[in-house]
């Protein structure tokens, strides 16, 4: 991932120097399992952890000419261990040292991702407890539909994101195995207790069946999961830009001192994060596809699987750690307009109500098609610019032989729609 959208944490992560470093832990621990057993001399282990080390530029150096990336990486430290290096690496095939090394980066940078997540579910919990009386326009296909609360908005994305947490961990714990087991992962050369002391070394599981590369359907899940919380940034996203649009304007992105927001018009406010974000949530959506078609492997093993993962992976995590810290600034920093919102909610001069006049005609003992004619004609006209919608029904007789004038009156009150807000921030917020 580019500079512009990574930060320094979760960059660490997948660097070169992380990523042989773990390889070497890898290799260390196999050791010392190995040494348990008896298979090698405790000696050598010694030797091992007091001498092992690596230099980046020599194992470029090395691969340049082995055209192998765990060869040259061992032969870099056998450079350095000496005569002991012959006892690491034995009975091991690449993909152990790959696959394992690429499942503990992979839990680290879950383990960011969760942690993002929580700053985000802690903004919108906030907002939507400051604006959970907040009303605002409900919208369908765009259009003003019924009112609703700024906080039940913002309640039904902080649910959203607690689902987002919850297949993250389910994910963490799809991609936190370890596999040792030589090979096409029959264990021939390399004794299932050396996997078993690895992985418990790591925090990791024992793979039950690892066929020399761990199954890539554990990987697909990961960025399936990693695609769909991005689907719920980018929703939030796209509602926060159409809510800024300027015929709008109920919340806004905090705009800074200094800022500038266009190199032509300087009267200009714009969404760019929120923009941006629904432009890197469709990559790493992208990434959903190669993960899958990684599933199917030739036989026990190829290599089809490692030239995108080495892509999808680094940007897939630094990314989403950019995108969910991204998000929660908007949420925290977030301009609401309660006022605007009002205002938005008077544009139709009423016709807001037209169900409750409806229902409220159907109580009376009118048929449900009747009583849809009679409303539905009276907001055409207010459609129409003839008439508030109060005052048209006031005046239609026909409606107003079923309902008189202070029932009408009662209809048209906004209270009406925040009567069961508590009872859903109760089954969220607990």
């Amino acid at each position: 991932m580019i500079p512009r959208y990574s930060r320094p944490e979760m960059s660490a992560i997948w660097t070169d120097e992380n990523k042989f470093k773990t390889w070497l832990l890898i290799e260390t621990y196999a050791c010392e399992a190995m040494a348990e057993m008896g298979k090698i001399p405790q000696e050598a282990v010694k030797e091992i952890k007091e001498k092992g080390k690596f230099d980046i530029a020599r194992i470029d150096e090395i691969e340049a000419e082995v055209k192998h990336d765990v060869i040259a990486f061992l032969t870099n430290v056998g450079e350095n261990v000496g005569s002991a290096a012959r006892f690491m690496h034995q009975g091991m095939t690449s993909s152990d040292i790959l696959d394992t090394s690429f499942n503990v980066r992979l839990t680290q940078s879950i383990d960011i991702l969760v942690k993002d997540v929580d700053r985000l579910l802690n903004a919108l919990k906030t907002r939507a407890l400051e604006h959970k009386f907040t009303l605002c326009m409900g919208r369908s296909h765009g259009i003003h539909a019924e009112p609703t609360t700024f906080g039940l908005k913002l309640l039904g994305f902080y649910a959203e994101f607690e689902r987002n947490k919850e297949r993250l961990l389910q994910a963490r714990e799809e991609v936190a195995t370890c596999a040792i087991s030589g090979p096409v992962g029959t264990f021939a050369t390399v004794d299932p207790f050396v996997e078993e002391y690895v992985a418990k070394k790591l925090g990791l599981r024992a793979e039950p069946v690892s066929t020399q590369v761990i199954p890539r359907d554990r990987y697909a899940m990961l960025f399936s999961v990693i695609g769909v919380l991005a689907s719920s940034i980018e929703r939030l996203a796209v509602e926060i830009r159409h809510l800024q649009r300027t015929e709008v304007r109920e919340v806004e992105e905090f705009f800074s001192k200094g800022q500038k927001g266009s190199s032509a018009m300087p009267h200009k406010r714009n969404p760019v994060l929120s923009e941006n974000l629904t432009g890197l949530a469709r990559l790493m959506r992208s990434y959903v596809i190669p993960a899958m078609e990684n599933v199917a492997l030739w036989h026990e093993r190829d290599i089809s699987h490692s030239s995108n993962e080495r892509i999808i992976a680094t940007d897939a995590m630094v990314g989403m750690d950019f995108i969910l810290n991204r998000i929660a600034g908007i949420i925290e920093k977030l301009l609401v307009y309660p006022e605007n919102m009002m205002n938005n909610i008077n544009r139709l001069k009423g016709l807001i109500f037209s169900q409750r006049v409806m229902l409220a005609m159907v109580d009376k003992g009118q048929k449900r098609e009747d009583a849809y004619k009679m409303v539905q004609r009276n907001a055409m006209k207010v459609w129409a610019n003839e008439g508030t919608f109060k005052d048209l029904l006031e005046a239609d007789e026909e409606v107003m032989s079923v309902l008189n004038k202070k029932e009408l009156e009662d209809l048209f009150d906004l209270n009406f729609y925040t009567t069961q807000i508590d009872k859903v921030f109760k089954r969220v917020i607990k």
